[in-house]
Protein backbone atom coordinates (compact mmCIF):
# COMPACT_ATOMS: atom_id res chain seq x y z
CA UNK A 1 0.00 0.00 0.00
CA UNK A 2 0.93 3.56 -0.80
CA UNK A 3 2.64 5.97 1.97
CA UNK A 4 -0.08 8.24 1.30
CA UNK A 5 -2.68 5.38 2.12
CA UNK A 6 -0.97 4.47 5.21
CA UNK A 7 -0.65 8.16 6.53
CA UNK A 8 -4.15 8.48 5.68
CA UNK A 9 -5.09 5.83 7.83
CA UNK A 10 -2.95 6.74 10.60
CA UNK A 11 -4.64 10.32 10.29
CA UNK A 12 -8.34 8.41 10.42
CA UNK A 13 -7.00 7.03 13.48
CA UNK A 14 -6.22 9.88 15.39
CA UNK A 15 -9.49 11.75 14.18
CA UNK A 16 -11.86 8.80 15.34
CA UNK A 17 -10.15 8.08 18.20
CA UNK A 18 -10.27 12.27 19.52
CA UNK A 19 -13.92 11.98 18.40
CA UNK A 20 -14.94 8.89 19.94
CA UNK A 21 -13.65 9.95 23.41
CA UNK A 22 -16.49 12.69 23.59
CA UNK A 23 -19.41 11.28 24.08
CA UNK A 24 -17.41 8.26 25.80
CA UNK A 25 -16.00 10.75 28.55
CA UNK A 26 -20.18 11.85 29.37
CA UNK A 27 -20.95 8.05 29.17
CA UNK A 28 -18.24 7.65 31.88
CA UNK A 29 -19.51 10.33 33.89
CA UNK A 30 -23.30 9.58 33.66
CA UNK A 31 -22.05 5.45 34.38
CA UNK A 32 -19.41 6.46 37.91
CA UNK A 33 -16.81 5.52 35.72
CA UNK A 34 -14.30 7.74 37.44
CA UNK A 35 -11.48 8.12 39.30
CA UNK A 36 -11.92 9.88 42.32
CA UNK A 37 -9.10 11.98 44.13
CA UNK A 38 -7.54 10.73 47.38
CA UNK A 39 -5.09 8.86 48.81
CA UNK A 40 -1.99 8.70 46.69
CA UNK A 41 -3.87 9.90 43.75
CA UNK A 42 -3.05 13.48 42.80
CA UNK A 43 -5.43 14.98 40.27
CA UNK A 44 -8.22 17.39 42.30
CA UNK A 45 -11.32 16.33 41.05
CA UNK A 46 -13.21 12.81 39.50
CA UNK A 47 -11.96 12.05 35.84
CA UNK A 48 -13.91 9.43 33.86
CA UNK A 49 -11.79 6.18 32.49
CA UNK A 50 -12.76 4.50 28.66
CA UNK A 51 -10.28 6.99 27.24
CA UNK A 52 -9.28 3.32 26.15
CA UNK A 53 -12.11 2.37 24.64
CA UNK A 54 -11.48 5.40 22.03
CA UNK A 55 -7.88 4.20 21.52
CA UNK A 56 -9.21 0.49 20.91
CA UNK A 57 -11.64 1.87 18.50
CA UNK A 58 -9.66 4.24 16.35
CA UNK A 59 -6.76 1.51 16.06
CA UNK A 60 -9.24 -1.88 15.31
CA UNK A 61 -11.82 -0.36 13.02
CA UNK A 62 -9.33 1.78 11.05
CA UNK A 63 -7.21 -1.20 11.01
CA UNK A 64 -9.89 -3.76 9.39
CA UNK A 65 -10.60 -0.76 7.16
CA UNK A 66 -7.83 -0.33 5.72
CA UNK A 67 -5.72 -3.85 6.07
CA UNK A 68 -8.71 -6.08 6.04
CA UNK A 69 -6.72 -8.58 8.53
CA UNK A 70 -4.90 -10.21 4.93
CA UNK A 71 -1.69 -10.58 7.79
CA UNK A 72 -2.06 -13.74 10.23
CA UNK A 73 0.13 -12.34 12.77
CA UNK A 74 -1.81 -8.91 12.74
CA UNK A 75 -5.28 -10.88 13.08
CA UNK A 76 -3.70 -12.38 16.22
CA UNK A 77 -2.35 -9.55 17.92
CA UNK A 78 -5.76 -7.65 17.04
CA UNK A 79 -7.92 -10.54 18.59
CA UNK A 80 -5.80 -11.43 21.69
CA UNK A 81 -5.14 -7.08 22.36
CA UNK A 82 -9.01 -6.55 21.89
CA UNK A 83 -9.62 -9.18 24.64
CA UNK A 84 -7.38 -7.51 26.54
CA UNK A 85 -8.84 -4.30 26.39
CA UNK A 86 -12.03 -6.21 27.76
CA UNK A 87 -10.14 -7.58 30.73
CA UNK A 88 -9.26 -4.08 31.32
CA UNK A 89 -12.21 -2.64 31.25
CA UNK A 90 -14.07 -5.03 34.05
CA UNK A 91 -11.14 -4.34 35.86
CA UNK A 92 -12.20 -0.54 35.45
CA UNK A 93 -15.93 -1.23 35.95
CA UNK A 94 -15.18 -3.28 39.19
CA UNK A 95 -11.60 -4.32 40.79
CA UNK A 96 -10.37 -8.03 39.61
CA UNK A 97 -8.28 -10.29 41.51
CA UNK A 98 -4.96 -10.10 40.44
CA UNK A 99 -4.78 -13.87 40.15
CA UNK A 100 -7.41 -13.79 37.33
CA UNK A 101 -5.82 -10.44 35.57
CA UNK A 102 -2.66 -12.37 35.31
CA UNK A 103 -4.05 -16.02 34.18
CA UNK A 104 -6.34 -14.50 31.43
CA UNK A 105 -3.17 -12.37 30.73
CA UNK A 106 -1.30 -15.39 30.11
CA UNK A 107 -4.08 -17.70 28.41
CA UNK A 108 -4.26 -15.15 25.88
CA UNK A 109 -0.78 -14.73 25.30
CA UNK A 110 0.21 -18.05 25.14
CA UNK A 111 -2.68 -18.96 22.26
CA UNK A 112 -0.65 -15.57 20.72
CA UNK A 113 2.84 -17.12 20.95
CA UNK A 114 1.44 -20.57 19.82
CA UNK A 115 0.12 -19.23 16.63
CA UNK A 116 3.71 -18.71 15.60
CA UNK A 117 4.21 -14.87 16.94
CA UNK A 118 7.77 -15.71 19.61
CA UNK A 119 11.44 -15.02 20.24
CA UNK A 120 13.91 -17.09 18.88
CA UNK A 121 16.24 -17.94 21.72
CA UNK A 122 16.36 -21.41 22.27
CA UNK A 123 15.44 -22.69 18.78
CA UNK A 124 13.03 -25.12 20.99
CA UNK A 125 9.96 -25.32 22.83
CA UNK A 126 12.10 -23.00 25.70
CA UNK A 127 10.90 -19.96 23.65
CA UNK A 128 7.46 -20.32 23.83
CA UNK A 129 7.22 -19.67 27.94
CA UNK A 130 9.88 -17.30 27.70
CA UNK A 131 8.11 -15.30 25.33
CA UNK A 132 4.61 -15.53 26.79
CA UNK A 133 7.04 -14.31 30.47
CA UNK A 134 8.10 -11.46 28.42
CA UNK A 135 4.97 -10.20 26.82
CA UNK A 136 3.17 -10.29 30.39
CA UNK A 137 5.37 -8.49 31.79
CA UNK A 138 5.90 -5.67 29.41
CA UNK A 139 1.82 -5.59 29.15
CA UNK A 140 1.90 -5.17 33.04
CA UNK A 141 5.00 -2.68 32.79
CA UNK A 142 3.74 -0.46 30.02
CA UNK A 143 -0.13 -1.05 32.38
CA UNK A 144 2.03 0.72 35.18
CA UNK A 145 3.47 3.31 33.25
CA UNK A 146 -0.30 4.77 32.86
CA UNK A 147 0.51 7.17 36.36
CA UNK A 148 0.57 10.88 35.54
CA UNK A 149 -1.15 13.01 32.59
CA UNK A 150 -0.12 12.31 29.01
CA UNK A 151 2.88 10.41 30.00
CA UNK A 152 1.83 6.64 28.74
CA UNK A 153 -0.19 8.87 25.67
CA UNK A 154 2.63 10.43 24.61
CA UNK A 155 5.36 7.31 25.00
CA UNK A 156 2.93 5.19 22.92
CA UNK A 157 2.67 7.56 20.19
CA UNK A 158 6.25 7.70 20.13
CA UNK A 159 7.27 4.12 20.34
CA UNK A 160 4.20 2.84 17.83
CA UNK A 161 5.82 5.32 14.71
CA UNK A 162 9.25 3.76 15.20
CA UNK A 163 8.01 0.34 15.46
CA UNK A 164 6.01 1.45 12.25
CA UNK A 165 8.50 2.63 10.39
CA UNK A 166 10.61 -0.53 11.46
CA UNK A 167 7.92 -2.37 10.26
CA UNK A 168 7.48 -0.79 6.68
CA UNK A 169 11.61 -1.06 6.56
CA UNK A 170 11.20 -4.80 6.86
CA UNK A 171 8.22 -4.82 4.22
CA UNK A 172 5.56 -6.07 6.52
CA UNK A 173 2.92 -3.22 4.98
CA UNK A 174 0.12 -4.45 7.11
CA UNK A 175 1.87 -4.20 10.37
CA UNK A 176 3.31 -1.52 9.46
CA UNK A 177 -0.09 0.34 8.84
CA UNK A 178 -1.57 -1.03 12.04
CA UNK A 179 1.22 0.52 13.96
CA UNK A 180 0.78 3.94 12.33
CA UNK A 181 -2.83 3.79 13.54
CA UNK A 182 -1.83 3.10 16.83
CA UNK A 183 0.08 5.99 16.96
CA UNK A 184 -2.80 7.92 15.45
CA UNK A 185 -4.92 6.90 17.81
CA UNK A 186 -2.93 7.13 20.70
CA UNK A 187 -2.60 11.07 19.39
CA UNK A 188 -5.75 11.52 19.21
CA UNK A 189 -6.39 10.89 22.75
CA UNK A 190 -3.65 13.19 24.07
CA UNK A 191 -5.99 15.79 22.97
CA UNK A 192 -8.49 15.06 26.32
CA UNK A 193 -5.17 13.37 28.38
CA UNK A 194 -2.90 16.04 27.66
CA UNK A 195 -1.71 17.88 31.18
CA UNK A 196 -4.32 18.71 32.87
CA UNK A 197 -5.91 15.80 31.82
CA UNK A 198 -9.59 15.83 31.06
CA UNK A 199 -10.11 11.55 30.68
CA UNK A 200 -8.01 8.86 31.40
CA UNK A 201 -7.50 5.73 29.38
CA UNK A 202 -7.76 3.22 32.67
CA UNK A 203 -6.70 -0.33 32.03
CA UNK A 204 -8.41 -1.11 28.91
CA UNK A 205 -6.31 1.22 27.04
CA UNK A 206 -3.13 0.58 29.28
CA UNK A 207 -3.24 -3.23 28.80
CA UNK A 208 -4.28 -3.12 24.81
CA UNK A 209 -1.71 -0.79 24.21
CA UNK A 210 1.16 -2.86 26.40
CA UNK A 211 0.56 -5.79 24.69
CA UNK A 212 0.45 -5.03 21.26
CA UNK A 213 3.59 -2.53 21.35
CA UNK A 214 5.29 -5.94 23.13
CA UNK A 215 3.75 -8.20 20.60
CA UNK A 216 4.77 -5.46 17.56
CA UNK A 217 8.13 -5.65 18.71
CA UNK A 218 8.66 -9.61 18.78
CA UNK A 219 7.69 -9.75 15.57
CA UNK A 220 10.19 -7.46 14.43
CA UNK A 221 13.39 -8.88 16.33
CA UNK A 222 12.30 -12.67 16.19
CA UNK A 223 14.83 -13.89 14.05
CA UNK A 224 17.99 -12.25 14.41
CA UNK A 225 21.06 -12.84 16.46
CA UNK A 226 20.32 -12.98 20.48
CA UNK A 227 22.59 -9.51 21.09
CA UNK A 228 19.99 -7.84 17.97
CA UNK A 229 16.62 -9.72 19.89
CA UNK A 230 18.12 -8.39 23.44
CA UNK A 231 18.66 -4.79 22.49
CA UNK A 232 16.04 -4.92 20.34
CA UNK A 233 13.45 -5.65 22.75
CA UNK A 234 15.15 -3.25 25.60
CA UNK A 235 15.21 -0.40 23.54
CA UNK A 236 11.73 -0.33 21.90
CA UNK A 237 10.43 -0.81 25.50
CA UNK A 238 13.25 1.21 27.23
CA UNK A 239 10.69 3.94 29.12
CA UNK A 240 8.41 1.12 30.70
CA UNK A 241 11.06 -1.33 31.40
CA UNK A 242 13.17 1.34 33.38
CA UNK A 243 10.19 2.35 35.13
CA UNK A 244 8.99 -1.00 36.47
CA UNK A 245 12.52 -1.45 37.61
CA UNK A 246 13.09 1.45 39.37
CA UNK A 247 9.40 1.24 41.03
CA UNK A 248 10.01 -2.48 42.10
CA UNK A 249 13.78 -1.97 43.48
CA UNK A 250 12.51 1.20 45.78
CA UNK A 251 9.57 -0.41 46.95
CA UNK A 252 11.96 -3.94 47.93
CA UNK A 253 14.41 -2.04 49.69
CA UNK A 254 11.78 0.36 51.46
CA UNK A 255 10.08 -3.04 52.86
CA UNK A 256 7.15 -1.80 50.78
CA UNK A 257 4.70 -4.32 48.73
CA UNK A 258 5.76 -4.00 45.29
CA UNK A 259 2.47 -3.99 43.87
CA UNK A 260 1.24 -0.96 46.09
CA UNK A 261 0.08 2.17 44.63
CA UNK A 262 2.26 5.09 45.53
CA UNK A 263 3.48 8.12 43.99
CA UNK A 264 7.68 6.61 43.28
CA UNK A 265 7.32 6.23 39.31
CA UNK A 266 10.22 7.76 37.42
CA UNK A 267 7.83 10.09 36.14
CA UNK A 268 6.90 11.59 39.79
CA UNK A 269 10.91 11.79 40.21
CA UNK A 270 10.97 13.56 37.42
CA UNK A 271 8.31 16.13 38.84
CA UNK A 272 10.71 16.13 42.70
CA UNK A 273 13.38 17.12 40.29
CA UNK A 274 11.14 20.29 39.34
CA UNK A 275 10.05 19.49 35.66
CA UNK A 276 6.22 19.95 35.50
CA UNK A 277 3.38 17.43 34.26
CA UNK A 278 3.95 18.32 30.54
CA UNK A 279 7.42 18.91 30.78
CA UNK A 280 7.49 15.11 31.87
CA UNK A 281 5.51 13.60 28.96
CA UNK A 282 7.75 15.44 26.55
CA UNK A 283 10.84 14.17 28.19
CA UNK A 284 9.58 10.52 28.57
CA UNK A 285 8.41 11.21 24.99
CA UNK A 286 11.89 12.09 23.84
CA UNK A 287 14.02 9.05 25.65
CA UNK A 288 11.45 6.88 23.98
CA UNK A 289 12.68 8.87 20.80
CA UNK A 290 16.14 8.06 21.08
CA UNK A 291 16.38 4.65 22.34
CA UNK A 292 13.57 3.59 19.34
CA UNK A 293 15.96 5.18 17.16
CA UNK A 294 18.76 3.33 18.37
CA UNK A 295 17.18 0.29 17.83
CA UNK A 296 16.21 1.32 14.76
CA UNK A 297 19.90 1.87 13.74
CA UNK A 298 20.85 -1.44 14.86
CA UNK A 299 18.96 -3.32 13.42
CA UNK A 300 19.48 -1.91 9.89
CA UNK A 301 23.26 -2.51 10.07
CA UNK A 302 24.26 1.26 11.20
CA UNK A 303 25.37 0.36 14.98
CA UNK A 304 26.75 -3.03 15.97
CA UNK A 305 24.07 -5.33 17.87
CA UNK A 306 26.12 -6.76 21.46
CA UNK A 307 28.01 -3.14 21.73
CA UNK A 308 23.90 -1.68 21.34
CA UNK A 309 23.12 -3.97 23.61
CA UNK A 310 25.36 -3.84 26.37
CA UNK A 311 25.24 -0.31 26.09
CA UNK A 312 21.50 -0.35 26.43
CA UNK A 313 21.54 -2.40 29.38
CA UNK A 314 24.13 -0.90 31.07
CA UNK A 315 21.71 2.53 30.49
CA UNK A 316 18.62 0.80 31.83
CA UNK A 317 20.72 -0.03 34.90
CA UNK A 318 22.29 3.21 36.06
CA UNK A 319 18.95 4.96 35.49
CA UNK A 320 17.34 2.29 37.86
CA UNK A 321 20.13 2.75 40.16
CA UNK A 322 20.49 6.81 40.21
CA UNK A 323 16.88 7.53 40.17
CA UNK A 324 16.49 5.58 43.57
CA UNK A 325 18.56 8.64 44.97
CA UNK A 326 15.21 10.73 44.70
CA UNK A 327 13.05 11.01 47.96
CA UNK A 328 9.74 9.80 47.29
CA UNK A 329 8.79 8.79 50.38
CA UNK A 330 7.55 10.84 53.13
CA UNK A 331 8.94 9.59 56.76
CA UNK A 332 5.98 7.53 58.88
CA UNK A 333 3.53 7.35 55.99
CA UNK A 334 1.55 3.90 56.39
CA UNK A 335 1.58 1.78 53.28
CA UNK A 336 -1.54 1.86 51.33
CA UNK A 337 -3.09 -1.39 51.07
CA UNK A 338 -1.75 -3.67 47.81
CA UNK A 339 -4.40 -3.33 44.79
CA UNK A 340 -4.69 -5.85 42.37
CA UNK A 341 -1.66 -6.01 39.39
CA UNK A 342 -1.37 -2.53 38.55
CA UNK A 343 -2.47 0.60 40.31
CA UNK A 344 -5.08 3.35 39.90
CA UNK A 345 -3.93 6.61 39.24
CA UNK A 346 -1.10 8.02 40.97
Amino acid sequence: MSGTVTWAAGAAACVLSASAAIPLKRLASRWGLTDRPGGHKSHARPTPYLGGMAILLGTVLITVAVTGLADWRLTAILLAGSALAMLGLIDDIGALPAITRLVVETVVTTAVVLAGIRLTVTGGWLDVPITVIWIVVMTNSFNLLDNMDGSLGTVTTVTAAFLAAMALLQARPALGIFLVVLAGAALGFLVHNWPPARMFMGDSGSLFIGFVLACSAVVLVAGRGPDTMAGGLLLFTFVATVDTGVVVLSRLRAGRPPLAGGTDHVSHRLRKLGLDTRLVAVTLGLVAAVSCALCMAMIVGWLPPLATALAAGGTAIACVLLLQGVNVYPPHRSLEKPPRIRERRR
